[in-house]
């Protein structure tokens, strides 16, 4: 059995397990609040790293006056600025890059996740986590088969109406975070690639696309990730 063969096998395992404990509290949701809870964990463990990305938002934001400095000395050389900004980063120890790192460090949890619930058999064994449900839409499904199955008015359509409902508000909440995110990084922005600072903003919407093509499980992974996100930026970037 190849290593990820064996991490979607504990995965499967870790999930059946919290399903069990929350099974009298949820019943036949249980999986579906057993992903949640999983989503949840994997965001504790990234914590730490979304803190780090925090303070190096507020380094860069100290960074602020020399870069403008740099902006007026560099006004006729793009080249040269962008050069000059990357180097100060350098000199004082400051990523650009840092508040990409929690994003990162959860794929492969999302990855591990979506084959769990795309694949019908685990360890040479049927997958019976795919019958699991939230309401009437099975886990191991997506939006295309809430639509077949009944419709968007049907039980299933239903519950992917109210997730795209949540997921929206959240997007919405997170577009308004990023607009004053970059704009309070303007200056580093406007020394990259012009086109970054209109499509930052908008990336929040996303999560949508992700939503309707994932299967259900992996759609409560980020729809729950995303939410966890936009408090957690509300606290460490307030």
């Amino acid at each position: 059995m190849s290593v990820f063969a064996t991490l979607v096998d504990g995965l499967a395992t870790l999930v059946d397990g919290l399903a069990d404990l929350l099974r009298p509290l949820f019943g036949a949701g249980a999986a579906a609040a057993a992903v949640v809870l999983f989503t949840a964990l994997v965001r504790l463990l990234v914590h730490p790293l979304s803190r780090a990305a925090a303070r190096g938002r507020r380094a860069r934001t100290a960074l602020r006056p020399r870069i403008a400095e740099l902006r007026r000395e560099h006004a006729r050389d793009p080249e040269r600025l962008q050069r000059a900004v990357l180097e100060l980063h350098a000199e004082q120890q400051v990523s650009p890059l840092s508040g990409c790192l929690p994003s990162l460090c959860q794929l492969p949890a999302f990855f591990l996740l979506y084959h769990l619930f795309s694949s019908t058999s685990i360890g040479g064994e049927p997958n019976t986590l795919l019958g699991r449900h939230l309401f009437a839409a099975p886990l191991g499904g997506n939006w295309s088969d809430a639509l077949a199955a009944g419709g968007p008015a049907g039980g299933a359509g239903l519950v992917y109406a109210g997730l795209f409902a949540l997921v929206a508000a959240v997007a919405a909440f997170g577009y308004r975070q990023s607009r004053r995110a970059t704009a309070e990084q303007a200056p580093e922005l406007q020394a990259g690639p012009a086109a970054l600072t209109k499509v930052l903003p908008f990336m929040s919407f996303g999560t949508l696309i992700t939503v309707a093509v994932v299967p259900l499980a992996a759609a409560l992974y980020v729809a729950t990730s995303t939410a966890w996100s936009a408090v957690e930026r509300a606290v460490l970037y307030r």
